[in-house]
């Protein structure tokens, strides 16, 4: 029995757990733990006063509501619409489908400046879609939640389609051969279903357009404590070689970013949890 094991674990295809795990500890170190540790080593040089000026700055602050409430809402909408749009995709068939399909991921491929100047063309008060419309987006607040959104509906519609590709049809034949309606089907069979890849769908999207910067800077304006989003306010202090100001608005979204997929990785488990019973 031991020898078996042995020859087994000397001729498995993958290296062994040991190698494996300490290269995979290496690789997130130099990709992710030490370029993060940098940003709370600088700002541990801070005192607490000068830490909390920085961060609390009413400029800081506007930024900090326009930044999370525009990519709250931007992946509240896409959960919404990117649900819609991952069902279409998968459930029926039509002309041009895999075009259709294929521009879902067209803010993946697009370079982050050139959709924000696509955007800009087109929601400016002179644009295609601008001249149309009885209120002001370019240059606005609300020009930074269009930005967010367009960035955001591909993560949603990815996390979504495979999990509606392997929902099993029979459920919903199911549920119909026992009297449920098309609604209380959707609602107490399918959605429950697709509840963790909504989630976490959801929850990529908003993380994406916390640390947006390229597509949001050209269709913002970037007025302080108008239409300023944290990510530029960073980079403005670096230009202004305020360094440990740009570190300490820096730690604050990471804690903030944490804590916030933290809850959500609750909340996906808890759905999980609640399905098995």
């Amino acid at each position: 029995m031991f020898l078996s094991r042995t020859l087994l674990k000397k001729h498995t295809v993958l290296p062994g757990f040991d190698l494996a795990l300490g290269f995979t500890l290496l690789y997130l170190s130099f990709i992710v733990l030490i370029p993060l540790s940098a940003a709370f080593l600088k700002t541990a040089t801070m005192t607490w006063p000068a830490f909390w000026d920085a961060v609390t700055s009413p400029r800081v602050l506007a930024s900090y509501r326009l930044t999370f409430g525009a990519s709250l809402v931007g992946a509240l909408l896409n959960a919404f619409f990117g649900l819609i749009v991952a069902w279409v995709l998968v459930r029926y068939d039509f002309p041009f489908k895999r075009l259709v399909d294929a521009l879902v991921d067209l803010p993946f491929a697009l370079p982050t400046a050139v959709a924000g100047i696509a955007l800009t063309a087109l929601y400016a008060q002179n644009g295609w879609i601008g001249q149309w419309l009885p209120f002001k987006v370019s240059y606005t607040p609300l020009g930074v939640f269009v930005a967010l959104t367009f960035i955001g509906l591909p993560f949603v519609v990815r996390t979504l389609q495979p999990v509606l590709e392997d929902m099993q049809k029979e459920i919903e034949e199911a549920a119909a051969t026992l009297g449920a309606n098309r609604w209380q089907t959707f609602t107490k069979v399918i959605f429950p279903i697709l509840m963790p890849a909504l989630i976490t769908g959801f929850a990529l999207a908003f993380a994406r357009a916390l640390g947006e910067y390229g597509s949001v800077i050209f269709i913002a304006g970037n007025m302080p404590l108008v239409s300023e989003i944290t990510p530029l306010l960073i980079i403005t202090k670096l230009e202004q070689y305020d360094y440990q100001g740009a570190t300490a608005i820096a730690v604050v979204m990471l804690v903030a970013a944490f804590a916030l997929l933290l809850a959500v990785n609750a909340l996906q488990a808890w759905t999980r949890s609640r399905q098995g019973r």
